[in-house]
């Protein structure tokens, strides 16, 4: 089930981003951070960084969006409610 959905717009060029973010839990083995292929872009632009992270360490990054948090290690739906893009 979905846990946070997630938008973002921008009014001056009508860009309109809906994001879909899910819980998973691994249920064997372990992850394998260098297995993130270096070389993938967000084609869009808006995604800078990715990496695997716990929770003390999400704390301490700026991160969006702002539930994030809640929504990876809480329970039920969560909205973010329409945020502009900010330069």
């Amino acid at each position: 089930a979905p846990a946070l959905v997630n938008e973002f717009h921008d009014p001056a060029t009508g860009f309109h981003q809906v994001d879909l973010f899910f819980r998973a839990t691994l249920r064997s083995g372990r992850l394998e951070p260098r297995r993130i292929d270096p070389d993938w872009r967000d084609p869009a632009g808006v995604v800078t960084e990715r990496r695997f992270v716990t929770r003390p360490e999400l704390a301490q990054i700026r991160h969006k969006p702002g539930l994030l948090a809640a929504a990876a290690w809480g329970q039920g739906l969560l909205y973010d409610p329409l945020e502009p893009i900010l330069a």
